[in-house]
């Protein structure tokens, strides 16, 4: 009887685990959306031919690529936090990375190296590379995506929550537009 109880109390304390833990996630990442700081990274045009794979777009961001002061040496797949600003036209920038979190209350989103080369430029690979979609949408979308992304007169942008290192992917905007708005129209 002993033994029953304490499999039952087992069960339920596993029950209750995993209810925990995939909601903790859950709400870990919708209070980044709601108190995090929005950033706009502009996106680049990739290959027009094979945007998405599945039911996600692959985002390709225009602020990768950047120059870095000092003659640390970086290593391909190391941690680093990667210091935000916004440009003139209110479009994140990477102001600086570092290998220590920084202290103060600057925006900044833990990322990795993705290649480092000999004259003090680093691409890094941001953490909301991709956006996922509605599979009843996703294909519309695929083609608008690909439409503006041929057109350099468009605005393409991922809309991201930055919070303590953190950074969930909001939205895709074209010309200030949700793509979920745009293919939901077609």
């Amino acid at each position: 009887m002993k033994n029953k109880k304490i499999t039952i109390l087992i069960f339920i304390l596993v029950v209750i685990a995993q209810f925990y833990v995939p909601l903790q996630m859950i709400f870990h990442q919708e209070d980044i959306m709601k108190t995090g700081t929005e950033f706009k990274f502009q996106t680049a045009p990739i290959d027009p031919y094979d945007p998405f794979r599945g039911k996600y777009i692959t985002l390709f961001f225009k602020e990768r690529e950047i120059t870095v002061q000092n003659n640390i040496k970086w290593r391909n797949g190391e941690t680093v936090f990667a210091t935000l600003n916004t440009d003139k036209n209110g479009f994140a920038k990477v102001s600086s990375i570092s290998k220590i979190r920084p202290k103060n209350n600057e925006s900044y989103i833990k990322t990795k190296i993705s290649l480092g080369y000999p004259n003090s430029k680093i691409i890094i690979d941001f953490p909301f590379n991709r956006y996922y979609m509605n599979e009843d949408i996703a294909q519309k979308a695929e083609k608008i995506y690909q439409e503006f992304s041929i057109k350099k007169k468009n605005e393409t942008y991922a809309l991201v929550a930055v919070k303590n290192g953190e950074a969930v992917l909001k939205d895709v905007r074209i010309n200030e537009i949700s793509i979920k708005d745009l293919a939901s129209k077609k």
